[in-house]
Order: structure tokens, then sequence, then C-alpha cells
């Protein structure tokens, strides 16, 4: 990177962090719609229309730009981004049927505290020993949230657990395509990949919409595509690095909402864990060596 560009992005961190709290209270809005148009029909179809919905609005994008621009030589990348990104969008919209919105996405979006434990696993890579501490101290907060006291977890705290492991293994992979390939490419081979792995499900877990819920599922495809044009475009304004820590807003704005909307109100013990897990994939994040790329799955 040139002193020059890295100034030009200094510059305009505060447009990069505006952007970057604006896409993921889009995020937020995903849950939010998502959890009313259960009502209306099944997970698998809401996933297939979240997915296909954003293929519609971006293919005349790649085809404007030429069909050249989306050659690349990293589809099995593209593939486990795909693959990861539909599992955990699954995972936690399921998991909003069964738990308050907030503990779903709070325990969905620990998800940066769950990458050094993966990236450790998978390529033995060393992991400071402050970015251990700090995901430590982000698994007590969600301990707090969970509040297990001698219980089991329930099917929708293990589906967002479930969500927030897939979504650390994509935001890898992303880190890795970052590397050589362009934002639009990422996004259409997600919006393809996904929209394909989709059909399946939706088939499988098939049930009619209701036509009060046609609304709120082209509601939920346009939140997931304003979502990333606006990351995308943050990212031209600062490095990912920086702006990583902005993720956690979704956490305060699905709290907010899932108070105001569902009176879902909640306790001391979950407003610690918020600040425990917030506060602890932050210090985790400043104390990487190798910052990992956020981005939604």
């Amino acid at each position: 990177m040139t002193g020059e560009r890295a100034g030009y992005r200094a510059e305009n961190l505060v447009l990069g962090a505006l952007l970057t709290t604006a896409a993921f209270f889009c995020v937020a809005m995903v849950g939010t719609l998502a959890k009313v148009s259960g009502q209306y029909t099944s997970t698998g179809v809401l996933l297939l229309f979240q997915n296909s919905i954003c293929l519609v609005f971006i293919l005349p994008v790649v085809a404007r730009n030429g069909w050249a621009s989306v050659r690349t030589a990293k589809i099995g990348l593209h593939l486990l981004r795909a693959a990861t990104g539909t599992g955990c969008w699954y995972a936690l919209f399921f998991a909003i049927t069964q738990i308050p919105l907030a503990n779903a996405t709070l325990l969905t979006y620990s998800a940066p505290l769950w990458m050094p434990l993966i990236a450790w696993a998978v390529t033995r890579q060393h992991v400071a020993a402050p970015t251990w501490i700090g995901a430590g101290v982000g698994f007590v907060g969600i301990v707090l949230v969970l509040q297990p006291q001698g219980r089991s977890f329930s099917a929708g705290e293990a589906s967002a657990l479930a969500a927030a492991a897939l979504l650390a293994v994509a935001m890898m992979s992303v880190r890795w395509l970052g590397a050589t390939e362009p934002p639009m490419r990422i996004l259409f081979y997600y919006f393809l990949l996904s929209t394909v792995m989709s059909v399946p499900i939706a088939v499988a877990d098939w049930k009619p919409v209701a036509s009060a819920g046609w609304p709120w599922l082209v509601g939920v495809g346009l939140a997931q595509l304003f979502s990333q044009a606006l990351i995308v475009a943050a990212y031209r304004h600062a490095s990912a690095e920086k702006l990583g820590p902005f993720i956690y807003s979704v956490i305060v704005f699905t709290a907010v909402v899932d108070w105001i909307v569902w009176n879902h109100r909640p306790t001391l013990a979950s407003y610690l864990g918020m600040a425990l897990v917030i506060g602890g994939g932050l210090f985790a994040m400043r104390a990487r060596s190798k910052p990992l790329l956020q981005e939604t799955p």
C-alpha cells in the first residue's frame, strides 16, 4: 500500500465507520424482517428468497462490467465462503424462531471470538496470548447471556452457536479471497452459489408463502443487499481491520429492536454478557498481528 493510499483511507475513517455502522444496521434489519417473515413461510424458503433477490440485483452490475470480470481461479474458496455463509444464515434464521432476536444475534456475532481457535485448529497458526485472553473474556460473556444454570442448551441457542462457528469460517474465507479477488466478484459468487445451495434446502423445507408474507420476504432480500453494498463502499474509505470493531453495532441494534418490538428487555446479566462479548472481541481483534477481514456471510 502506498503512503498516499494509506493517507486517503485514514482521512476517511469517519465516513468508513458510518457506512459500516449503516451496513450492520441493515444486517439487524435482516434478522428483524426474517423473524416476522418466519410467521408466513419456512426457514428454507426464507433463505432462498434472501439470496435470490440479491442475485437478481447484482447480475445487471456484473453484466455491465463484462462477464470477464468474474473469471476466477479461486472457485474452491468461493464455494467454502458460500457454503459457510448459507449455513450461517440458515442456523441464525432457525435460532430467531426459538429464542429472542437479541440473544440469537449476540451468539452468532460472537464469531470473531471463534476465529483464533479455528485458525489455530486448522492451520496451527500461532495465536498471541492477548488474543486468547480477549476470546476468553468474550466466552465468559456468552455464558452470562446463556445463563445455563444446570440446564442444557436449547435448540435455538445451539443453532446460534453453530452459526457463529460458520460465520467465523466465512469471515476467514473472505479474508483469503480479498487478497486477490475484487469485492464485486466475491459478492457475485456468494449470491450465485448461495442461491443454488438454497434451492434443495427450500424444496426439502417447502412451505407456501402466505400473501401477507411477500413484502417481508422482499424486505429481507433488500436489507441483505444494502448491507453488502454499504460494506463494499465502506472498505473504499478505510481498511477492514480498522472498521472491524463496528461489526458489534449489530448487537446493539437488535437488542433495541427486540426490546421495542417484542418486549424482550435484557436482564442485568445479559447487559454484562453483551459488554464482555463486545469488549473481549475488540481486545482480541486489536491484539491480532494479522487482522481478519470482517464481513457478513
